[in-house]
């Protein structure tokens, strides 16, 4: 939708956001993915009607912070 140019403002919870330290900033970095992952990850874009990359940045981020947890116990 955000990249159709579609207003995804109902989608965000602006009173619990955080700006995280240096999130303004990227890096390209590449990653070679199996066919099969490539498969699954276009099918869960479709779903959530967003592109591939914003896929993989969103499921990245679910498991480090899942992580990060976990380490903080």
């Amino acid at each position: 939708m955000f990249d159709e140019g579609e207003d995804v403002s109902a989608y965000i919870d602006f009173d619990n956001g955080v700006m995280v330290e240096g999130s303004k900033e990227t890096r390209r970095v590449n990653v070679d993915f199996p066919n099969w992952m490539v498969v699954d990850l276009d099918l869960e874009a479709d779903r959530l009607a967003i592109n591939r990359q914003a896929v993989i940045k969103m499921l990245v981020d679910e498991g480090l912070r899942a992580r990060r947890e976990l380490r903080a116990g």
